[in-house]
């Protein structure tokens, strides 16, 4: 049996997704934003500005702002709206008020972001005490964090996942095993976690728009298209997925890159993707409640050349300012001015503060 399997064999599995964590937690300590359009990210500097959008609220995406568009991008579509730069410890504090509520549930927790974490509900023993759980979580977060919570209730991690994206904000949709095919059957394949931009469009290509046609296709037209990948893709149409939640291992190091959609030699691209690592960096270090010491910056290059450069700090530091500061210095020491095709940023010497330990600075 399944360790995610409850009293009555059923593995029931909830995904707890923040609604625009970042924005929310502003706009509960800003109550006058209340409403309006409110953008979480660099400085937009009139237009001008290089970095990206980390999320922004509801109110935003009625503009056409959405996370990581270019800053000036999202100013040109909504100038009035609120412009706030990120907090990351205090959301990694609101993350971990809303972690310890999720654990005190006496569910197994498997944290898998800041503002998302996947709950082992097996014990509930059946779907319907699993909502009352999603329900009681939902009131407890809304009263004691002031934000809202999206949940999807099922009995995997991918369909759990999809489920709590289907009526944000503030959603709760609960999909038993019998249900399945047909809540998969209509949605888009985009849907499908880990299905991006060039997967997407390489299915519509096949004249595959949705989870259905997915999983319904002929298996060797689907080799042929995406060799190994095919079964994977196949398993998550049907809403396969036995991976259980765990608990995450100790983390060593935070890394993270990128690949251009074209070579570019482009400053203004160049220093905007950078923003997002150090943005995305930063978000894992805050979860994690780490400290780091060495920031590497690698640059890949026209025809597969990579060029990589580190620099480790006096003392360990967990603020986003000191990451970006490190990257930019070691990127403009990196790079020569010719097209790059992969970008990439790695926090390592990472250290956590024990509990009763003073910061180091």
């Amino acid at each position: 049996m399944s360790g995610s399997a409850g009293i009555t064999g059923q593995r029931i599995i909830l995904h707890a997704d923040m609604d625009c964590f970042y924005a929310a937690v502003e706009m509960h300590d800003r109550p006058e934003t209340a409403g309006k359009p409110v953008i979480v990210g660099a400085d937009p500097a009139g237009g001008a500005g290089r970095g990206v959008v980390s999320t922004c609220s509801y109110e935003a995406r009625a503009f056409g702002v959405k996370s990581a568009m270019p800053i000036g991008q999202a100013y040109r579509l909504c100038p009035d709206a609120v412009y706030l730069r990120p907090d990351m410890a205090k959301y990694a504090a609101v993350s971990a008020e809303i972690m310890g509520i999720f654990k005190s549930t006496g569910c197994r927790v498997q944290q898998v972001s800041i503002d998302e974490a996947f709950l082992d509900a097996g014990h509930a023993g059946s779907f319907p005490a699993a909502r009352d759980l999603a329900v009681r979580l939902k009131q407890e977060i809304r009263e004691r964090v002031g934000i809202t919570c999206s949940f999807g209730v099922a009995p995997s991690k991918i369909v759990a996942k999809i489920a709590s994206d289907y009526k944000k904000p503030d959603g709760l949709t609960v999909v038993t095993p019998e249900e399945v095919p047909a809540f998969l059957a209509p949605l888009s394949v985009r849907k499908i976690p880990g299905v991006g931009g060039k997967t997407g469009a390489q299915l519509e290509a096949l004249e595959i728009t949705t989870i259905g046609e997915l999983a319904t296709c002929d298996i060797q037209r689907l080799i042929g298209a995406f060799g190994r990948s095919a079964g994977l893709l196949r398993e998550a149409a049907l809403g396969q997925d036995e991976s259980e939640v765990v608990e995450r291992d100790e983390v060593k190091s935070i890394s993270k890159e990128t690949t251009f959609a074209r070579d570019t030699d482009d400053p203004a691209e160049i220093a905007a993707t950078m923003e997002l690592l150090v943005t995305e960096v930063a978000r894992s270090l805050a979860e994690e409640g780490l400290y780091f010491k060495t920031v590497t910056v690698r640059v890949r290059y026209t025809g597969f050349v990579s060029k990589t450069k580190a620099k480790s700090l006096l003392h360990n530091r967990n603020d986003e300012a000191a990451i970006r500061s490190s990257a930019g210095e070691l990127l403009r020491e990196l790079w020569d001015g010719k097209p790059i095709r992969r970008l990439g940023l790695r926090l390592s010497g990472l250290w956590k503060q024990d509990a009763g330990q003073q910061t180091l600075f």
